[in-house]
């Protein structure tokens, strides 16, 4: 298991729940939500400061694929997001599945008798938590990192 802090991403439309780990990789917690700015790089500054201010190894992006693995407008998105940060030049990004981790963290708030729609922002941390966390553990249990690395140059087209 490679030390070091990673910040685990979970790139929606209006928000970005972000996440971290402790140094031994062990746990993830919720960080905070950053707006999303639609028509700049707000966010993208933002995510590479915190990143900066925790000495992140690497940032874990959620990669949204549909239940048969297919890709959807969300998964241009999210991809599109992770390409700019990689490009950003901050740590290190990696693309890791993250079907139903919305849902899964949804199921889990309402579980303790609280309206997911009246916290969104709550609930985009802890969807980045549950992404970081299996990645985390996928990581341990396999012995290699996690996803699929993105370089600091998008591909052109």
């Amino acid at each position: 298991m490679r030390r070091g802090v990673r910040l685990g991403v979970d790139v929606g439309r209006a928000r970005i729940g972000v996440a971290r780990c402790d140094p031994d990789g062990l746990l993830a917690t919720p960080l905070e939500t950053v707006p999303r700015d639609a028509d700049g790089d707000a966010h993208l500054r933002l995510l590479v400061e915190l990143a900066a201010e925790l000495d992140a190894i690497e940032f874990v992006v959620g990669h949204p694929l549909n239940l048969q693995g297919l890709a959807t407008p969300s998964t241009d998105d999210a991809v599109g997001v992770a390409e700019a940060l990689a490009a950003a030049g901050g740590p290190p990004v990696r693309l890791v599945d993250e079907r139903l981790t919305t849902v899964s963290a949804a199921k889990q708030f309402r579980a303790t008798g609280r309206k997911a729609s009246r916290n969104r922002h709550v609930i985009d941390q802890a969807a980045a938590v549950v992404l970081l966390q299996d990645a985390l553990d996928r990581e341990r249990s396999s012995g290699t990192a996690p996803g699929t690395p993105l370089s600091a140059t998008p591909p052109s087209d």
